[in-house]
């Protein structure tokens, strides 16, 4: 019943309003492919094949190439749709009616979407698509992997031409030449593919699927991420301007508790983004958004994070968000912290607070700046009021593991108080009793009421 329920939603997917009852024909042919390709019929699937390159040859005669990759556009789904029916209908007359409007969801699916893992993609709970190898597929549910033995690719050629797809409206490549593609699609899904040979096992693709209902304040409240007293904590921290370093490893939920921390900023402030990809939903009315952009196959064109961050200080900001610290603009945003730009948030992969701290310092002596260390680490101290520590847990859960106050050096170290920490057995985020000294500061300072 599942197996038919995701079949039909398949179907439905890609076939337009009003087609009778093409998409029971579709189900049951659907059906039957899946049936035939799991038991392995090359003659099965060789048909396919064929049939979907000599379409795919006629639909290049009709328009352009980067129309064969637009699967947010859904009139130029129905577009494509209509044109592959007519592709069918005219030139594959030994195929039964209902077979050729099956093949045409395929097809639909085949050349104007993500293929095979289309379902995966219309599927709102999964959150991640991981392409290991063409008939190994895996996807993120609820914050844990599970294997997807149902759907998989014909062939490693399949997989590479899903990601040339990807790459070709997007003004990208992806060939021998550069075998790694780094993209975010149209609708803030972010996708990195690797061809062979750096990929040993065949052309590797990951998809971040953009989710467009971010986890509000309520929402983190309601997974027990955080309680009533820990927001008001961090309202008083943003209200504040407590410059905020937000740190975590991967899906640990670090763009989603930035997203929270956001919702403390007044309406009256100017507020820029700086991202590689654009996932950030501030709701504040005065939001200037920046992204980064790669350069050409030259290595031309390129704009990073450093070069938007000196570009947003020229802009009168009253707080700069950059969503990731990753490399040459950490000096930048140390500096812009400590030249009046507080109230910054950013965010940093790391696995606990002081190993942030240490990151930052190695980002910056790598860049050979010059700087003594221990000059390095006054600025750093002085840069950031407080680092939020983010976790996943085994069972998918993200919870903040500590909330930490930095309150300068203490002789060759930070000195780093630990106000809030996660506790396994409550599975809460509860106070340590230890009273923050730098933050209150900053409350006084901003005569903050609870």
């Amino acid at each position: 019943m599942a197996e038919r329920t995701y079949l039909r939603d398949r179907a439905a997917a890609v076939l337009p309003i009003g087609v009778g009852s093409s998409q029971d024909e579709a189900v049951s042919y659907l059906q039957r492919r899946v049936d035939e390709a799991l038991a392995g019929d090359p003659e099965v699937r060789a048909r396919y094949v064929a049939l979907r390159d000599r379409v795919r040859e006629r639909l290049l005669q009709e328009i352009e190439p980067d129309k064969l990759f637009r699967p947010h556009d859904r009139n130029l789904m129905l577009e494509m749709h209509e044109r592959i029916a007519a592709i069918l209908e005219r030139d594959e007359l030994d195929l039964p009616v209902s077979a050729r409007r099956a093949y045409c969801v395929l097809l639909v699916q085949d050349l104007v979407g993500f293929g095979p893992v289309q379902p995966l993609i219309d599927d709102p709970e999964v959150t991640e698509i991981l392409i290991n190898r063409y008939d190994d597929v895996w996807v993120e549910r609820n914050g844990r992997l599970e294997r997807v033995p149902h759907i998989r690719f014909d062939s490693d050629q399949q997989v590479r031409e899903l990601a040339e797809r990807i790459a070709l409206p997007l003004r990208r490549r992806i060939d021998e030449l550069n075998p790694i593609l780094d993209a975010r699609l149209p609708d803030g899904s972010r996708v990195c593919a690797t061809l062979h040979p750096p990929a040993l096992d065949g052309t590797v693709i990951a998809i971040r699927k953009f989710s467009r209902q971010m986890l509000g304040l309520d929402g983190l409240k309601a997974a027990g991420t955080l309680s009533d007293e820990s927001i008001r904590f961090l309202r008083r921290c943003v209200r504040a301007r407590c410059s905020i370093l937000v740190v975590g490893g991967t899906s640990s939920g670090k763009t989603t508790i930035l997203n929270a921390l956001s919702s403390f900023i007044p309406s009256d402030e100017r507020v820029i983004t700086i991202e590689d990809a654009a996932e950030l939903q501030l709701q504040q009315p005065h939001v200037v958004r920046y992204e980064t952009r790669q350069g050409n196959a030259e290595g031309r064109g390129e704009i990073s994070i450093r070069d938007l961050v000196r570009t947003a200080l020229r802009l009168r900001p009253d707080r700069i968000v950059v969503g990731e610290v990753r490399g040459r603009e950490a000096l930048d945003m140390i500096q812009a912290n400590n030249t009046g730009h507080d109230g910054g948030f950013s965010t940093l992969h790391a696995n606990s607070a002081r190993d942030a701290l240490n990151r930052l310092e190695a980002m910056v002596l790598q860049e050979g700046h010059g700087i003594p260390i221990m000059a390095l680490r006054q600025q750093i101290a002085s840069a950031f009021d407080l680092i939020i520590s983010c976790v996943r847990l085994r069972d998918g859960r993200r919870r903040i593991a500590e909330i930490v106050e930095i309150d300068g050096l203490e002789q060759d170290s930070y000195r780093l108080r630990t106000l809030w920490q996660y506790d396994a057995q409550t599975d809460q985020l509860l106070p340590t009793g230890e009273p923050p000294q730098r933050l209150t500061r900053r409350w006084l300072w901003h005569q903050e009421e609870g």
